[in-house]
């Protein structure tokens, strides 16, 4: 079926089968723990829009459900293999053989398909059905269950029958009523807005919403894995008025995003009460999710977008650059970045995170991809770092999953690698965010990936404590009683874990240092490094119209 690469941890009964897979050409990636290695291949999925695969043992496998449980939110293709327990030995035993859990029922809460091959024959036949259902329709996640006893046994060829690759998933078109329906809206809207969502990402529509963008001359907002579909720098980029441009939109037009919590499910007060939605999907269950819609256009986004752009040039139209919607999204877009920019130049140490982002902003190449995750690590820098090109960005998605950051790493690396020239990968992690995936350092050596890690470390989650103030709390007594839940041990020397494995290592105070680490960083494409950056325990994100949730984080 084509695939190319499978990440995963082998053992009992599993090790054949990498073995077997990297003598049929499939480079195998062996990681350090089994939700890194299904966060890996579901992002390689996303990147090149086929599926790729991970490979857990039997049982331990639970440590991957959420890797599936991501895919299937996130709308990422991968396809689990799973090792499970002896078919032959289940017939005979009431008691749980080694390592046996209901694998099958279990990821078929978190899968578009999970089965078990019946018999040795009927392996190609799954596997096909497998990687179909993962990218035809919603992409997403997929499991095939590999009975222990089957991996070593025998099959006459002849009984076997290989089904061909399956084909690209079929491109749908919108209705073409529905299309002319949406672009009368678009040119009534008295504050139009286009929100470039995951999805046009993955449907390769960079090209025709950028001429569609330019032709029409309307604002748009990329959600966090939309950027760069087109350039944060364009002009019409309103990504720093993003509250303003959501609450007063009068015609939204969604491309390939879902009106989930990301976008505050399109309900008041975020959103304007009249606001029209006219939304473009694949996924037909998707259309009329918590609102309802004005005009629905089912279909491929780089299909329909399109069918749109032949409307608008048969007849053409702009949107008037001077109008008083154009004036106020300015206005604001220009105090937001004043306002960053304040908070980026402050000279005090430690620094702050917009001290850190702005540093790092000026010296990252336009082509690199940027891996993200943490919390004000995470929402702050999709602010403050600039994606220029399509599906250059991962960051923790829709299900807000954490311990993503170096298995997506890992993953963009090996594409990068493919390519030419070669992309640098900057993994920006917040140091909380670190812990749940840090092991991988030793992944990302013995594979030799030039991967830069930024750790931005405040002691804590959200904040943490200076040393002084630890000290004296810890000398109350028992940590465990007194310290507060979310400080983390001040002053760690993450970057002291990559030094372990052969890669190098930074222990960052203050811009210059910072300036200086990532220039040798960059200059070194060949050996993997962390830079470790200590910033203010108590620094916290500009005072802003709404956080992402509902609720504040403390």
């Amino acid at each position: 079926q084509n695939i190319e690469y499978m990440f995963g941890i082998v053992g009992v009964p599993v090790i054949e089968i990498a073995m077997a897979a990297q003598a049929a050409g499939i480079k195998y990636v062996g990681m350090r723990n089994e939700q890194a290695a299904c966060y890996a291949a579901s992002a390689v999925g996303y990147l090149t829009g086929s599926p790729h695969t991970c490979l857990p043992i039997g049982g331990p496998l639970t440590h991957a459900l959420y890797g599936t449980l991501n895919g299937r939110v996130s709308c990422f293709n991968v396809c689990m293999l799973g090792g499970g327990e002896e078919g032959e030995k289940k017939e005979k035993k009431t008691t749980l053989l080694f390592r046996e859990s209901p694998s099958v029922e279990a990821c078929r809460l978190y899968s578009k398909f999970s089965a078990r091959p019946s018999s040795l024959e009927a392996i190609p036949g799954v596997i096909e059905k497998a990687i179909r259902s993962s990218i035809y329709g919603r992409p997403g996640a997929c499991y095939v269950d590999i009975p222990g006893d089957m991996v070593n046994a025998k099959v006459d060829r002849v009984l076997v029958k290989y089904p061909a690759c399956c084909l690209p998933p079929p491109v749908t078109l919108a209705d073409p009523f529905a299309v002319s329906e949406a672009v009368s809206f678009i040119k009534s809207a008295g504050k139009p807005l286009v929100i470039i969502g995951k999805g046009a990402a993955y449907s390769h529509a960079e090209d025709c919403i950028r001429e569609f963008v330019d032709l029409c001359g309307l604002p748009f907002l990329p959600t966090p894995m939309g950027k760069g579909v087109v350039p944060d720098d364009h002009q019409n980029c309103v990504a720093a008025a993003r509250s303003r441009a959501l609450q007063h939109a009068d015609v939204i037009l969604l491309l390939g995003a879902r009106l989930n919590w990301i976008l505050h499910f399109g309900l008041p007060p975020r959103f304007h009460p009249n606001v029209k939605f006219i939304q473009v999907d694949l996924c037909a269950e998707e259309l009329g999710n918590n609102v309802k819609p004005t005009a629905v256009l089912l279909g491929d986004v780089n299909a329909v977008v399109k069918q749109l752009l032949a409307c608008f040039r048969a007849k053409p139209w702009k949107y008037p650059s001077n109008s008083e919607w154009w004036k106020i999204l300015k206005e604001k877009i220009k105090s937001n970045e004043d306002s960053s920019m304040a908070l980026a130049l402050q000279k005090h140490l430690p620094m702050n995170y917009y001290t850190v982002f702005h540093h790092v902003r000026e010296l990252l190449p336009k082509d690199c991809i940027i891996v993200s995750e943490g919390a004000n690590t995470m929402d702050i820098g999709r602010t403050m770092l600039q994606n220029y090109l399509p599906r250059h960005r991962l960051d923790a998605g829709t299900f807000g999953t954490m311990g993503v950051g170096l298995g997506f790493a890992v993953a963009a690396a090996m594409v990068a690698k493919e390519q030419e020239p070669l992309k640098r990968i900057i993994c920006i992690e917040g140091d909380s965010a670190f812990g749940f995936s840090g092991m991988e350092v030793e992944t990302i050596c013995r594979y030799n990936l030039p991967i830069i890690i930024i750790v931005v470390n405040n002691n804590g989650i959200y904040s943490g404590l200076d040393e002084d103030t630890w000290k004296a709390m810890s000398e109350l007594g028992e940590p465990a009683q007194f310290a507060p839940p979310i400080a983390l041990l001040p002053n760690a020397h993450y970057e002291q874990v990559m030094s372990a494995f052969g890669g190098k290592g930074y222990f960052v105070q203050t811009p210059e240092e910072l300036q200086k680490a990532l220039t040798a960083s960059l200059a070194d494409n060949k050996t993997p490094s962390l830079i470790n950056v200590m910033i203010d325990p108590s620094s916290d994100r500009k005072k802003q119209d709404f956080h992402w949730l509902t609720r504040s984080n403390m």
